[in-house]
């Protein structure tokens, strides 16, 4: 269930600026780091070699893909936002990304989320969502994002 909800454009308007709540944590395994590996053809080491990682990298271990912990962001805001009153979304693109910290495999991730900016156009809104995904019991995020959404009427 999600945190926060929103109705209508002016209801996703009234959010703008305000820290809309947090994921549940998510456990980040070697299943999944490996079927994100087999969907996207990245097999670096460090993601899909647990033993060569715990050997050789400088995280001790197997890591998530960035683009993994990125892709994870549908998901974890659907527990953080529910916008109704629309016919549909979609993902429309983003302003900005980094990976600040790696996420082990076998850690916790969340997500928490404040809506920066809700723009209409003809026929929906346009939200522009500021995105921290953290590694549960680490100091530095995992995922800084601005990605954009599209709602339509």
């Amino acid at each position: 269930m999600a945190v926060t909800t929103a109705q209508g454009v002016e209801g996703v308007q009234g959010l703008v600026g305000q820290h809309m709540g947090h994921s549940d944590w998510v456990e980040i395994t070697q299943q999944r780091v490996d079927q994100f590996a087999e969907a996207t053809g990245d097999h670096q080491w460090i993601h899909v070699d647990p033993e060569r990682a715990r050997r050789e990298s400088p995280f001790g271990g197997p890591i998530a893909h960035g683009y993994l912990t990125l892709s994870l962001i549908p998901w974890l805001l659907g527990e953080i936002l529910d916008v109704e009153g629309f016919r549909m979304g979609v993902n429309y693109g983003t302003e900005k990304v980094r990976f600040p910290a790696p996420v082990p495999v076998g850690s916790r991730v969340r997500a928490g989320a404040t809506l920066a900016s809700a723009t209409p156009f003809d026929g929906g809104i346009s939200m522009n969502v500021d995105v921290t995904i953290e590694v549960e019991g680490g100091t530095k995020p995992a995922l800084v994002a601005t990605v954009v959404y599209r709602r339509y009427l």
